[in-house]
């Protein structure tokens, strides 16, 4: 039987080579340097997110209003007024902000949805500016408009 001893931890341990400039202040100076990036890509994720999610409202919308347009006895200041209160309730988006256009592909209608006949074809489409439900300031995404459209056939 063979008897191995083991080093001890004096003869293993080596010295690490002292330090001769001191590091006191480079975490302060790499924070300095690196957290306005890390708020700026932060405020951009959350306002492109705030984008898509009343994006999808104004989808919402849309297709909403396009439903109420298509049924008989509708009349273009209640599909307004529909969409509007939509968007108030869901998005909390001023009624003054949205603007809501209807139109109907037949030219006898002339754009009144009481005109409306049977398969007529009816367009909703409804815009925001961005500048009026961002969170930061206007200048960020400029004079971006969130808008959609939905498109049905008159009953």
């Amino acid at each position: 039987m063979r008897c191995t001893a083991r080093p001890t931890t004096a003869s293993v341990r080596r010295d690490l080579p002292s330090r001769s400039v001191p590091r006191s202040g480079a975490a302060l100076v790499e924070m300095a340097m690196v957290l306005p990036i890390f708020v700026v890509l932060l405020l951009g994720l959350v306002e492109f997110g705030r984008a898509i999610m009343v994006g999808q409202m104004v989808t919402n919308a849309a297709r909403e209003g396009c439903r109420q347009a298509i049924l008989d006895g509708s009349t273009n200041t209640a599909v307004d007024t529909f969409v509007k209160d939509f968007l108030q309730t869901s998005a909390n988006v001023s009624r003054s902000d949205v603007t809501v256009n209807i139109s109907i592909a037949n030219p006898v209608a002339a754009g009144q949805l009481s005109l409306a006949t049977s398969r007529d074809l009816v367009t909703v489409a409804v815009s925001i500016p961005f500048t009026r439900v961002s969170y930061l300031p206007p200048s960020f995404l400029g004079a971006a408009s969130l808008s959609a459209a939905s498109a049905m056939r008159h009953e």
